[in-house]
C-alpha cells in the first residue's frame, strides 16, 4: 500500500479557507521513533489567526498546498482498500488506519482541525502498535500539514522533519518527489520565521534538484518511467517555482518573481491545461507581479484573462481573482470599472463568507474613493 501521499489538490483548496480561522489547539507529541528512542517533543500552542496581510511565510505555504499531488485514480484507491482489508491482523489494522485518516481529512474539510488532530493521534498510535512504517510516515505528514495551515510552525517543522526522517530511513533518496515536497514546505516555514538563509537554500535546492531530475528523465522510455510519473515531477517543479515566486514577490523582488511565475505557468498550462483552477491562479499572480513593476497594461491583459477563465469554470476563488483585476484597473486609473469589479468581488466574498477578503476589498474601495475624490 502506497500510504505516503501529500494532501490532494481538492482538499488543499478547501484548506485555503481554514488558514485564517481560529480553532482549539491540543497538545501533540511525537511517539517513540523507530530505534526505540523518543522523537523530539512537539507541543502544539493554541491555534492563532493568520496575519491579515498574508506575509511571505503564509502565501508560499498556501501555494504549496494548492499545488499538492493529484489524487490517485479511483481504481487505485479501491485496490488499496481491498489490500488494506485482507483479513489478517496487520491488514485489519491497516484498514482501520485508512478509515481514521479518511475521517481526519473529512474533519479538515469541515473546518474541525482540533477533532482532526485527535483522530490523527489515534491513527498514529495504531500505526505504531501494528509497526506499519508507511502508515506512521503518512500520518506524520498529515499532522504536519494540519499544524502548518493552523500557523503552528514550530510543531509543523518538527513533524515534517520526522516524516522526512522516516522516508530517508526507509531508503528513499533525497531527490525523491516526496522529499522535495516536504523540503519546500520547510523552506516556507523558515521564511515565515525570518530564517532567510535557510529559506533561500531550501527553495534553490528544490528547484535545482527537480530541474536536473527532469533533464535526466527526458530520455527515459515509458517502460522505465510512466508519463504520469514524469508529469508529477513537472507539477512538483511548478509548485516549487510558484512557492518561491510568492516569497520573492513579498520580499519586494518582483522581477525575479515574474520569471518564476512564468515558468510555473508554462508547466501548469502544459500539464493541467489553461482552464485548471491552479493555472488560472498563476495567471492572476503573474498579473499582480507585472503590476508591481509598473507594467499595468500587460498586467491588465493577464488579470482580465484570468477572471474570464475563472467565470467560465466557476472558480472557487473568483472573488479574489476579480479583486486582483480591480486593483490593476485602479492603478491604470480606470476608476469606474475598478469600482464595479470591486463591488462584484465584495458581493461574492460575502456569499463565500470570506471575511478576510471582505475586509480587504472594503479597504480597497475606501482607497479608490479617496483617489476619485477631487482635490478641494
Amino acid at each position: 500500500m502506497a500510504m505516503h501521499r501529500i494532501l490532494g489538490a481538492g482538499l488543499a483548496l478547501r484548506l485555503l479557507r481554514v488558514a485564517g480561522r481560529r480553532g482549539r489547539g491540543c497538545p501533540a507529541r511525537l511517539l517513540p521513533g523507530p530505534a526505540g528512542g523518543r522523537a523530539p517533543a512537539a507541543d502544539v500552542p493554541p491555534c492563532r489567526e493568520a496575519p491579515r496581510g498574508l506575509g511571505p511565510g503564509l502565501l508560499p505555504l498556501l501555494a504549496a498546498l494548492a499545488w499538492s499531488s493529484r489524487p490517485a485514480p479511483a481504481e487505485q484507491e479501491q485496490e488499496r482498500e481491498r489490500q488494506g482489508a485482507g483479513g489478517a491482523a496487520a491488514g485489519d489494522a491497516e484498514a482501520e488506519i485508512i478509515q481514521l485518516l479518511k475521517r481526519a481529512k473529512l474533519c479538515i474539510m469541515k473546518d474541525e482541525p482540533a477533532e482532526a488532530e485527535l483522530i490523527l493521534h489515534d491513527a498514529l498510535r495504531l500505526a505504531y502498535k501494528s509497526d506499519n512504517k508507511k502508515a506512521i510516515t503518512y500520518t506524520y505528514d498529515l499532522m504536519a500539514n494540519l499544524a502548518f495551515i493552523r500557523g503552528q510552525l514550530e510543531n509543523a517543522e518538527k513533524l515534517f522533519k520526522a516524516t522526512m526522517s522516516y522516508l530517508l530511513g526507509g531508503g528513499m533518496q533525497q531527490e525523491d518527489n516526496a522529499i522535495i515536497e516536504i523540503s519546500v514546505k520547510l523552506a516556507t516555514i523558515y521564511a515565515a520565521q525570518n530564517r532567510q538563509d535557510l529559506a533561500l537554500a531550501g527553495y534553490e535546492f528544490c528547484i535545482s534538484t527537480l530541474e536536473e531530475k527532469i533533464e535526466r528523465q527526458k530520455e527515459l522510455s515509458e517502460d522505465t518511467l510512466s508519463v504520469e510519473e514524469k508529469a508529477n515531477t513537472h507539477l512538483l517543479l511548478g509548485m516549487c517555482l510558484d512557492t518561491y515566486a510568492r516569497y520573492l514577490l513579498f520580499s519586494k523582488q518582483p522581477s525575479q518573481a515574474q520569471r518564476m511565475y512564468e515558468k510555473a505557468l508554462q508547466i501548469a498550462e502544459e500539464i493541467l491545461g489553461e482552464r485548471h483552477p491552479q493555472t488560472i491562479v498563476l495567471l492572476s499572480d503573474l498579473a499582480t507581479t507585472l503590476d508591481a513593476q509598473g507594467r499595468s497594461d500587460e498586467a491588465c491583459v493577464h488579470a482580465q484573462r484570468a477572471s474570464d477563465l475563472a467565470r467560465q469554470v466557476e472558480h472557487p476563488e473568483l472573488h479574489v481573482l476579480l479583486s486582483n483585476l480591480a486593483a490593476v484597473l485602479m492603478h491604470r486609473e480606470r476608476y469606474a470599472q475598478a469600482e464595479e469589479i470591486y463591488q462584484e468581488a465584495l458581493k461574492r466574498a460575502k456569499l463565500k463568507r470570506d471575511e478576510v477578503s471582505v475586509q480587504r476589498i472594503r479597504e480597497e474601495l475606501a482607497g479608490l474613493s479617496r483617489k476619485r475624490r477631487p482635490l478641494s
